[in-house]
Protein backbone atom coordinates (compact mmCIF):
# COMPACT_ATOMS: atom_id res chain seq x y z
CA UNK A 1 0.00 0.00 0.00
CA UNK A 2 1.35 3.37 -0.73
CA UNK A 3 2.09 5.03 2.41
CA UNK A 4 3.28 9.02 2.91
CA UNK A 5 4.69 9.49 6.54
CA UNK A 6 4.16 13.01 7.96
CA UNK A 7 6.71 15.01 9.43
CA UNK A 8 7.50 14.90 13.22
CA UNK A 9 5.56 18.21 14.82
CA UNK A 10 3.89 18.61 11.04
CA UNK A 11 0.71 16.33 11.62
CA UNK A 12 -1.42 19.31 13.97
CA UNK A 13 -3.13 20.17 11.10
CA UNK A 14 -4.77 16.97 9.97
CA UNK A 15 -5.17 16.01 13.52
CA UNK A 16 -7.31 19.50 13.47
CA UNK A 17 -9.46 17.44 10.16
CA UNK A 18 -7.69 20.10 7.91
CA UNK A 19 -7.92 18.11 4.38
CA UNK A 20 -4.65 19.35 2.69
CA UNK A 21 -1.15 17.53 3.12
CA UNK A 22 1.23 19.85 1.42
CA UNK A 23 4.33 18.54 0.50
CA UNK A 24 6.81 20.52 2.89
CA UNK A 25 4.53 18.31 5.87
CA UNK A 26 5.73 15.28 4.32
CA UNK A 27 8.59 13.10 4.88
CA UNK A 28 8.80 10.16 3.10
CA UNK A 29 6.46 8.35 0.59
CA UNK A 30 6.27 4.41 0.59
CA UNK A 31 5.69 1.68 -1.99
CA UNK A 32 5.96 0.11 -5.25
CA UNK A 33 7.71 2.44 -7.80
CA UNK A 34 4.54 2.54 -9.62
CA UNK A 35 2.34 3.39 -7.07
CA UNK A 36 4.56 6.34 -5.77
CA UNK A 37 4.10 8.16 -9.12
CA UNK A 38 0.07 7.00 -9.82
CA UNK A 39 -1.61 10.49 -9.73
CA UNK A 40 -4.34 10.03 -7.92
CA UNK A 41 -3.70 6.43 -5.94
CA UNK A 42 -5.34 6.19 -2.58
CA UNK A 43 -2.64 6.60 -0.19
CA UNK A 44 -2.79 5.76 4.02
CA UNK A 45 -1.37 8.55 5.87
CA UNK A 46 0.76 7.95 9.45
CA UNK A 47 2.37 10.50 11.21
CA UNK A 48 6.10 9.98 12.30
CA UNK A 49 5.31 7.31 15.21
CA UNK A 50 3.69 5.41 12.31
CA UNK A 51 -0.25 6.35 14.19
CA UNK A 52 -2.76 6.37 11.12
CA UNK A 53 -3.82 9.67 10.59
CA UNK A 54 -6.12 9.48 7.41
CA UNK A 55 -6.52 7.78 3.87
CA UNK A 56 -5.76 10.59 0.97
CA UNK A 57 -5.86 10.71 -2.69
CA UNK A 58 -2.06 11.40 -3.74
CA UNK A 59 -0.64 13.49 -6.58
CA UNK A 60 2.86 13.19 -7.04
CA UNK A 61 4.47 16.57 -8.15
CA UNK A 62 1.48 19.09 -6.99
CA UNK A 63 1.75 21.45 -3.90
CA UNK A 64 -0.94 19.90 -2.18
CA UNK A 65 0.99 16.31 -1.82
CA UNK A 66 -2.00 14.59 -0.90
CA UNK A 67 -6.35 15.62 -0.03
CA UNK A 68 -7.95 13.43 2.76
CA UNK A 69 -11.11 11.58 2.03
CA UNK A 70 -11.25 9.80 5.21
CA UNK A 71 -10.12 10.11 8.72
CA UNK A 72 -11.68 7.11 9.65
CA UNK A 73 -9.23 3.72 9.89
CA UNK A 74 -12.20 1.74 9.02
CA UNK A 75 -13.82 3.27 5.75
CA UNK A 76 -12.39 1.74 3.04
CA UNK A 77 -12.18 4.28 -0.69
CA UNK A 78 -14.14 2.46 -2.79
CA UNK A 79 -17.10 2.64 -5.12
CA UNK A 80 -19.01 2.54 -2.06
CA UNK A 81 -17.61 5.06 -0.73
CA UNK A 82 -18.04 7.67 -3.70
CA UNK A 83 -21.56 6.77 -3.87
CA UNK A 84 -22.18 7.51 -0.57
CA UNK A 85 -20.37 11.14 -0.29
CA UNK A 86 -22.61 11.99 -3.72
CA UNK A 87 -25.37 11.06 -2.09
CA UNK A 88 -25.06 13.00 0.84
CA UNK A 89 -23.70 16.43 -0.99
CA UNK A 90 -26.71 15.92 -3.05
CA UNK A 91 -29.24 15.60 -0.60
CA UNK A 92 -27.89 18.51 1.48
CA UNK A 93 -27.50 20.97 -1.16
CA UNK A 94 -30.70 20.04 -3.72
CA UNK A 95 -33.07 18.65 -1.94
CA UNK A 96 -36.10 20.05 -4.19
CA UNK A 97 -34.07 19.98 -6.96
CA UNK A 98 -35.69 16.86 -8.80
CA UNK A 99 -38.81 19.22 -9.30
CA UNK A 100 -37.36 21.97 -10.30
CA UNK A 101 -37.63 23.03 -13.93
CA UNK A 102 -37.48 26.75 -13.76
CA UNK A 103 -33.49 26.67 -15.01
CA UNK A 104 -31.65 27.48 -12.15
CA UNK A 105 -27.68 26.37 -11.48
CA UNK A 106 -27.27 24.72 -8.33
CA UNK A 107 -24.00 24.02 -6.84
CA UNK A 108 -24.19 20.83 -5.84
CA UNK A 109 -21.07 19.19 -4.90
CA UNK A 110 -18.71 22.23 -3.19
CA UNK A 111 -15.00 20.17 -3.04
CA UNK A 112 -13.64 19.72 0.33
CA UNK A 113 -16.92 20.94 2.18
CA UNK A 114 -18.47 17.33 0.44
CA UNK A 115 -16.18 15.27 1.24
CA UNK A 116 -14.66 15.49 -2.39
CA UNK A 117 -11.98 17.32 -2.60
CA UNK A 118 -11.05 19.13 -5.41
CA UNK A 119 -14.48 18.32 -7.29
CA UNK A 120 -16.96 21.07 -8.38
CA UNK A 121 -20.26 20.13 -9.71
CA UNK A 122 -22.85 22.55 -11.16
CA UNK A 123 -26.44 21.56 -11.78
CA UNK A 124 -28.67 23.12 -14.38
CA UNK A 125 -32.02 22.04 -13.46
CA UNK A 126 -33.73 23.16 -16.41
CA UNK A 127 -35.33 20.68 -19.45
CA UNK A 128 -32.83 19.60 -20.59
CA UNK A 129 -30.88 19.66 -17.45
CA UNK A 130 -26.91 19.01 -17.40
CA UNK A 131 -24.68 18.64 -15.02
CA UNK A 132 -20.87 20.17 -15.42
CA UNK A 133 -18.19 19.23 -13.45
CA UNK A 134 -14.82 20.46 -12.63
CA UNK A 135 -12.16 17.80 -11.10
CA UNK A 136 -9.11 19.75 -9.79
CA UNK A 137 -7.51 17.35 -7.82
CA UNK A 138 -5.89 14.06 -8.81
CA UNK A 139 -7.83 11.98 -6.61
CA UNK A 140 -11.59 13.14 -7.87
CA UNK A 141 -9.83 12.78 -11.68
CA UNK A 142 -9.44 9.12 -10.68
CA UNK A 143 -12.52 8.46 -9.30
CA UNK A 144 -14.18 10.05 -12.60
CA UNK A 145 -16.42 7.45 -14.31
CA UNK A 146 -17.55 6.36 -10.07
CA UNK A 147 -18.50 9.79 -9.67
CA UNK A 148 -20.00 10.59 -13.24
CA UNK A 149 -21.96 7.35 -12.83
CA UNK A 150 -23.46 8.09 -9.05
CA UNK A 151 -24.21 11.31 -10.05
CA UNK A 152 -26.56 10.41 -13.35
CA UNK A 153 -28.21 7.57 -10.74
CA UNK A 154 -28.29 10.14 -7.92
CA UNK A 155 -29.96 12.88 -9.88
CA UNK A 156 -31.66 11.71 -13.01
CA UNK A 157 -29.79 13.71 -15.55
CA UNK A 158 -28.47 12.45 -18.27
CA UNK A 159 -25.73 14.82 -19.16
CA UNK A 160 -22.52 14.99 -17.92
CA UNK A 161 -20.02 18.06 -19.04
CA UNK A 162 -16.44 18.07 -17.88
CA UNK A 163 -15.13 21.89 -17.95
CA UNK A 164 -11.43 22.09 -17.24
CA UNK A 165 -9.65 24.73 -15.16
CA UNK A 166 -6.12 25.06 -16.76
CA UNK A 167 -3.99 25.91 -14.55
CA UNK A 168 -5.32 24.24 -11.20
CA UNK A 169 -5.50 20.68 -13.63
CA UNK A 170 -1.39 21.83 -14.68
CA UNK A 171 -0.72 22.01 -11.07
CA UNK A 172 -1.62 18.58 -10.55
CA UNK A 173 -0.17 17.39 -13.57
CA UNK A 174 -3.78 16.71 -14.88
CA UNK A 175 -4.04 17.08 -18.85
CA UNK A 176 -6.20 20.36 -19.67
CA UNK A 177 -9.20 18.04 -21.47
CA UNK A 178 -13.31 19.47 -21.98
CA UNK A 179 -16.16 17.81 -23.01
CA UNK A 180 -19.05 15.33 -22.58
CA UNK A 181 -19.03 12.74 -20.13
CA UNK A 182 -22.15 11.34 -20.75
CA UNK A 183 -24.90 12.23 -22.92
CA UNK A 184 -25.17 15.75 -24.77
CA UNK A 185 -22.96 18.50 -24.45
CA UNK A 186 -24.76 21.68 -23.17
CA UNK A 187 -25.55 24.25 -26.13
CA UNK A 188 -23.31 27.59 -26.45
CA UNK A 189 -26.48 29.80 -24.75
CA UNK A 190 -29.09 28.91 -21.90
CA UNK A 191 -31.56 31.21 -19.96
CA UNK A 192 -31.32 30.76 -16.55
CA UNK A 193 -32.84 33.24 -13.37
CA UNK A 194 -31.26 33.68 -10.48
CA UNK A 195 -33.20 35.79 -7.47
CA UNK A 196 -35.96 36.44 -9.87
CA UNK A 197 -32.93 38.20 -12.53
CA UNK A 198 -32.60 36.44 -15.69
CA UNK A 199 -29.56 35.32 -17.49
CA UNK A 200 -27.95 33.69 -20.50
CA UNK A 201 -24.99 31.30 -19.90
CA UNK A 202 -22.65 29.58 -21.66
CA UNK A 203 -22.20 25.94 -19.12
CA UNK A 204 -18.36 24.96 -21.03
CA UNK A 205 -17.03 28.34 -19.95
CA UNK A 206 -19.01 29.92 -17.74
CA UNK A 207 -19.50 33.22 -18.81
CA UNK A 208 -23.04 34.88 -18.45
CA UNK A 209 -24.64 38.03 -18.70
CA UNK A 210 -27.78 39.34 -17.97
CA UNK A 211 -31.19 39.40 -20.21
CA UNK A 212 -32.82 36.65 -21.87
Amino acid sequence: MLTITIKQGKEKSLLERQCHIYASAVDRVDGKPGERLQSGATALVQSSSGQFLARAGFSPTSQIRARVWSFDAAEAIDHAFIKRRVQKALAKRVPTARQSASGRILHAIKGEEDGLPGLLVDWFTGKPGYLVCQFLAAGVDAWKVAIVQSLIRETGCPNVYERSDMLMRKAEALPDVSGALAGDEPPDSLAITEKGVPYRIDLKTGCRHKGV
